[in-house]
């Protein structure tokens, strides 16, 4: 018999950007913290749920790989000025 571990598991936030695409029809979510993060769905409903599963990929994938820090991004929302 195998005995296995037992993790509690914990819960994390990640700020996520959802945006209607009218070409796919749907809704599609990115995780800017987590570069390359993303997904989509055809509701908001799905597409929210669609990127909790990439996140917890994405976090799989960074685990497994031995990775102990996410990746930092200089995030924010900047202005910029453009001629028209």
């Amino acid at each position: 018999m195998v005995l296995r571990k037992k993790i509690k598991a914990s819960i994390a936030e990640f700020p996520v950007f959802l945006e209607y695409d009218l070409e796919y029809g749907g809704f599609v979510v990115d995780c800017p913290t987590l570069p390359g993060c993303m997904s989509q769905g055809k509701t908001k409903e799905e597409a929210l749920t669609n990127i909790k599963d990439a996140i917890s990929g994405y976090l799989a994938v960074l685990e497994k790989h031995q990775h102990t820090t996410l990746p930092v991004q200089d995030m924010g929302w900047y202005q910029v000025r453009v001629a028209i």
